[in-house]
């Protein structure tokens, strides 16, 4: 892990990571659910729409709002990116994972996992059913959608789906920077998912916001119901984690 550390002190720092763990995400989890909370009332009261539409047109054609800023190949690629948040892709990903897990006999973090991905696709839906915002009336949009606005299933599904895997293989590595790199790459996938679903004009900034804050306080609050059955030997730790 650290190369200069005596064994005992690498005992030791391991301990404390331990520890901290749990506490690091439990803030986060409060974090992010305190900043959807911010943005659903702001969304509430109305005081968003200057901003979302602000940033919807500035990614149009100011001559043609149904053509999105950039050439042709662009907007192709936003489609292929924005798949990567797609209900489709998202099932293929946790099956496959899932599979894996258990192949390996990871039992408990395959269920983690499921548990992770099946309970944020229902808090997506209960939250898009119960705020009942509609899509975006300002520009054409440039993908098919079919539910309400608020929050962006894609960003808050993204958030759950890739931030739960990166982590899950983060704790398998030993090396800092292969961590930085996998945790790195998750968050940059979700990033580029929820952009994706603004530049297309399916959903309101504030909707993506709001998606990336709720998916990432889920994955923050599964990871630390994950790191309790860990401690209870419920779920794999270390290496086998």
């Amino acid at each position: 892990m650290i190369p200069f550390l005596a064994p005992a002190n690498r005992l030791w720092l391991r301990l404390r990571l331990n520890e901290i763990g749990p506490l690091i995400s439990l803030v986060g989890f409060g974090l992010f659910a305190w900043a959807f909370a911010a943005i659903a009332d702001e969304v509430r009261e109305g005081s968003t729409r200057a901003f979302d539409s602000a940033l919807l047109l500035a990614l149009r054609d100011p001559q043609n709002p149904a053509d999105p800023l950039g050439p042709r190949w662009l907007e192709e690629a936003a489609r292929d990116i924005t798949g990567l948040g797609g209900r489709a892709v998202l099932t293929i990903v946790t099956v496959a994972t899932v599979i894996y897990l258990l192949m390996a006999k990871k039992r408990g973090a395959a269920l983690v996992v499921i548990g992770a991905v099946l309970g944020g696709t229902l808090l997506s839906t209960l939250l898009k059913l119960g705020f009942d915002r509609p899509r975006p009336d300002l520009v054409p949009h440039a993908a098919w959608v079919y539910s309400p606005s608020f929050p962006s299933g894609h960003a808050t599904l993204s958030a759950v789906t890739y931030l739960t895997l990166g982590a899950l293989l983060a704790r398998v590595e030993e090396s800092r920077s292969i961590k930085l790199f996998i945790m790195g790459l998750a968050v940059a996938v979700t990033l580029l998912v929820g952009i994706t679903r603004v530049y297309l004009g399916v959903h309101w900034p504030s909707d993506v916001l709001a998606g990336w804050s709720v998916g990432a306080a889920w994955a923050c609050l599964c990871w630390f119901v994950a790191l309790q059955l860990q401690r209870s030997g419920q779920v794999e730790n270390g290496r086998d984690a």
